[in-house]
């Protein structure tokens, strides 16, 4: 799954409804050229979203075909539409040397249990959070029925809570959506506390790239992406900076709760920001799912951000359970490798560079921060 299939998936309103309409056993059946086949299109007229830019530069090639040390996935979805698909994934698990893998299900009832006694059968391999159901967030009856069904999903089998979005318009989990609700509302105080009294780490996505809350302009510097997904014609949104407050303060008044910011909390682009935000709230982590070519131009600095926080960051992928979709990001983290293209995956236009992460960071990232947390629930 490529980087705009996650974007389809992340803005769907509905799990189901998001899944694509092609099996990845069928996807796999096409056998696509090096290239794109199409005629030359002259430079006069070229679209950014057609520019397929091939490195010149002769320089070493790592291919990465397992990772180097046994992986825990925070950041997954329930993607296969079979059964045969599930042990295609545990296959592909097998083979890459992830672990077990983590199912943000965004689901609570009938659609949660169902998805649950799929994966359950594996429960060496697969883990199952539940979402949170945010029916009647405006009414006097909510929180207590949303903690209701939070303790029902916990009791038939969740072990954790995600992912929860809040793009700067309101709190979403799958089909269950909410206008100017935000984590540190009030109204929300009880499903935090609840988290963290059933020991169910909670999996939040807060905001989006910042390119897709700028100007779609000749200086944004990830239009090819945001032109599609943007964000800045949205009225009344509260934007990149102001949700990593809101992040901060959710966690500052619910210490006794675990909260995995997604995808670097969107700080990609500003990862000192996520770090004065570790340093405040030693109860928040950040999964790395879907932002490997956001950090990977700038290798030397992320780098330096792996490795002074280490211990707060966990590996994810979010991008469907493909063997190259996995390797791609060994090749990020583990490599040195410089200027090479990935726009298949992610859809941006820019070259990408190995991070070259040293053994002990790679350890904690790969696997051991994410088993302290999930040991930390007993």
């Amino acid at each position: 799954m490529n980087r705009r299939s996650f974007l389809h998936y992340a803005n769907a309103a509905g799990l189901a409804a998001a899944l694509p309409p092609l099996s990845f056993a069928e996807k796999k059946s096409v056998i696509k050229p090096p290239f794109d086949p199409i005629p030359p299109i002259p430079a006069e007229t070229l679209l950014l979203k057609d520019y397929r830019p091939r490195s010149i530069y002769k320089v070493p090639v790592t291919q990465i075909e397992r990772a180097k040390y046994p992986i825990i996935d925070m950041h997954s979805h329930p993607y296969p539409k079979s059964e045969a698909e599930i042990t295609t994934w545990l296959k592909n698990m097998d083979t890459v040397n992830v672990e077990k893998t983590l199912i943000l299900t965004m689901a609570t009832g009938r659609e949660f249990d169902q998805i649950h006694a799929k994966y359950s059968r594996y429960p060496e391999r697969f883990e199952v959070w539940c979402g949170l159901d945010f029916t009647g967030y405006d009414q006097p009856s909510f929180p207590d029925s949303a903690v209701k069904e939070l303790v029902r999903c916990h009791d038939a089998g969740a072990k954790g809570i995600g992912e929860i979005h809040d793009k700067g318009m309101g709190l979403r989990s799958g089909k269950s959506a909410t206008h100017n609700l935000h984590p540190d509302d009030p109204r929300v105080e009880a499903i935090w506390e609840k988290a963290g009294e059933l020991h169910m780490p909670v999996s939040l996505h807060v905001a989006d790239p910042i390119w897709m809350y700028q100007p779609m302009d000749k200086h944004n510097d990830g239009l090819m992406n945001a032109v599609e997904w943007r964000l800045d014609n949205q009225p009344n949104i509260v934007k990149l900076p102001g949700m990593i407050d809101i992040l901060e303060r959710t966690a500052s008044r619910h210490r006794n709760t675990t909260f995995i910011a997604c995808h670097f909390a969107n700080c990609d682009y500003n990862l000192s920001r996520l770090g004065e935000a570790f340093d405040r709230n030693l109860n928040l982590y950040a999964d790395i799912s879907a932002r490997y070519a956001e950090t990977a131009p700038i290798p030397r600095f992320a780098a330096a951000f792996y490795a002074k926080y280490a211990d707060r960051v966990v590996y994810g992928t979010d991008m469907g359970f493909d063997t190259k979709m996995y390797q791609i990001t060994f090749r990020v983290l583990e490599s040195s490798d410089e200027h090479f293209y990935e726009i298949e995956q992610f859809n941006y236009h820019w070259p990408l560079y190995g991070l070259g992460l040293p053994d002990d960071v790679l350890k904690r990232v790969y696997h051991d921060n994410a088993a302290k947390i999930l040991a930390a629930r007993v």
